[in-house]
């Protein structure tokens, strides 16, 4: 059975760009807009992994993490960190990545299967 990755980000040609490289690579994709569409999303689906953009409208990301039960969490920015700053925010419960954007498709899938275990 295919894994389920739901892509969190505000921006529609990020979520489309995702959703079609990830489907094509066998997984099952589900797309959120923002943190709260996530949440509310996560009610009737139980995606394997969430690829969540960091910086967007709406309730901040950091607040919404704590409410995501038993799903990984990967960080997606474009927005370089220091490694002292991806260091705190993988502390968080459940999240296991920081993916810079841009990525390749090729390191994208590769980081995604990792994470999964496959």
């Amino acid at each position: 059975m295919a894994k389920t990755i739901m892509v969190v980000d505000d921006e529609v040609d990020i979520r489309n760009s995702f959703k079609i490289v990830l489907s094509k690579s066998g997984f099952k994709v589900v797309t959120a807009k923002d943190a709260d569409d996530c949440l509310r999303k996560l009610k009737t689906n139980k995606p394997d992994l969430i690829l969540m953009d960091i910086m967007m409208p709406g309730t901040p990301v950091r607040k919404i993490i704590p409410k995501i039960k038993d799903v990984k969490v990967s960080y997606l920015s474009v927005v370089q960190l220091t490694d002292a700053e991806k260091e705190g925010l993988l502390k968080q419960k459940n999240v296991v990545d920081f993916i810079n954007k841009p990525i390749q498709i090729e390191d994208l899938i590769k980081r995604v299967k990792k994470i999964l275990g496959e």
